[in-house]
């Protein structure tokens, strides 16, 4: 597209259309998610909470839920059918960094290097909790994009806000259910009153961080869509999450 004035138009009418900033906005939306479960999703960090005390929470929170608002951007730019095209690359990239890992830690490593051990704690749980990750991930980000789009319609385009929140609301809900008891149930030192508190924490924050992101949503998304020239709507668009062509 070549930019300039925005134009509201139907998903289905840009079939093989070229934007100048779709295969970027994939590229970060895929780089978030693996570095989420690389980086974060492992690791239980704990804040000592004024009234509250010692709250635990998992660190990916630090940055998983950038993904779902760049899902949020390209839904809302782009439409549901090239949201869908990323959320199946995040998909198999995923899937392809756990066989890797699980690659990586079973090769024998040389007899003079100290880090195995370090490694396989680091590494080692990697594909449990890319499973547990990557299914949550699925069905949340297709509700929270199929919301977005669903919503768009309904408010004829008007309050951007409604939708991102209120799509969050219900994809990282859906997310949080599958995930935690998924990923740490039965784990060594994650009883499950730990793992809820976690998960609710977890939701909250991440909703909260939808929130908070909202303008700088309005920004991106103000930009993509006078850069792209268009205002895609969601009008007669085949939501089904199984394939990937747009």
């Amino acid at each position: 597209m070549d930019g300039g004035e925005v134009k509201a138009v139907e998903g289905a009418a840009l079939k093989g259309v070229h934007f100048r900033y779709y295969d970027l906005v994939m590229a970060a939306f895929v780089a978030i998610l693996l570095l989420s479960n690389v980086l974060g999703a492992g690791k239980r960090a704990e804040l000592d909470l004024p009234l509250i005390g010692l709250w635990p929470f998992g660190a990916g929170i630090l940055f998983f839920p950038l993904s779902y608002v760049i899902g949020d951007v390209l839904t809302e730019v782009y439409g549901y059918a090239r949201a869908r095209r990323c959320i199946w690359a995040g998909f198999v990239a995923t899937l392809f960094m756990a066989l890797m890992s699980w690659v990586v830690v079973a090769l024998p490593p040389a007899s003079n290097w100290p880090g195995q051990a370090a490694y396989e704690s680091v590494f080692g749980q990697v594909p449990r909790i890319v499973l547990a990750s990557v299914t949550a991930f699925w069905a949340g980000e297709f509700a929270n994009s199929y919301v977005l789009a669903r919503m768009k319609l309904l408010t004829k385009g008007r309050h951007l806000w409604s939708r991102t929140i209120g799509s969050t609301i219900v994809g990282q809900g859906i997310d949080s259910l599958i995930f935690y008891p998924l990923a740490f149930y039965g784990a060594t030192g994650w009883p499950v009153e730990e793992i809820a508190k976690v998960m609710a924490s977890q939701f909250a924050l991440k909703v909260a961080w939808e929130a908070l992101l909202t303008p700088v949503t309005y920004g991106v998304v103000g930009f993509l869509k006078r850069r792209e020239g268009v205002d895609v709507y969601d009008e007669g668009t085949d939501f089904t999450p199984f394939r990937a062509r747009v």
